[in-house]
């Protein structure tokens, strides 16, 4: 019987990266077809065109990720957030997304995404200690119906 070792790699050869995540992503697509995650990225500018907000997500499988949502502290309550996730929720709607889900802790905005209508389906105790890390979801179905 051949003999195998695990080796613990703190930098691995990125040859190497990439042939263990080619070989995920054949898996993969044997089982459900070819799929491609977009991106979808929006910003909030002031008048003179500087950055004071902005939102990234991907879009894949009929599911939007939401992977930050920021807005500048002086500008939080304004509604400019709920504006930006609004617009990426409608866009990702028209690239076919019927779901959309987010990863947030308790110390960002859980109430925020639950006010606009996201329920939470999983939650971390401690994650990072002190803390708990909320994992939420919704229907675009519903509200773009």
């Amino acid at each position: 019987m051949p003999e195998y070792k695990i080796s613990i790699e703190i930098q691995p050869d990125s040859k190497q990266v990439d042939f263990v995540d080619k070989q995920l992503q054949e898996f993969n697509v044997s089982k459900i077809g070819d799929y491609q995650y977009k991106p979808l990225f929006l910003l909030l500018r002031d008048s003179e065109e500087n950055v004071v907000g902005g939102l990234e997500g991907f879009i894949g499988l009929g599911w939007f990720h939401i992977a930050t949502l920021w807005i500048a502290e002086e500008l939080r309550g304004d509604g400019y957030g709920k504006a930006l996730l609004l617009a990426a929720e409608q866009e990702a709607v028209s690239h076919g997304c019927l779901n959309v889900y987010v990863f947030t802790y308790s110390f960002q905005a859980p109430e925020f995404y639950q006010h606009l209508g996201y329920e939470v389906f999983g939650e971390l105790e401690d994650f990072p200690p002190g803390h708990r890390r909320y994992f939420l979801k919704k229907s675009l179905q519903k509200t773009f119906s």
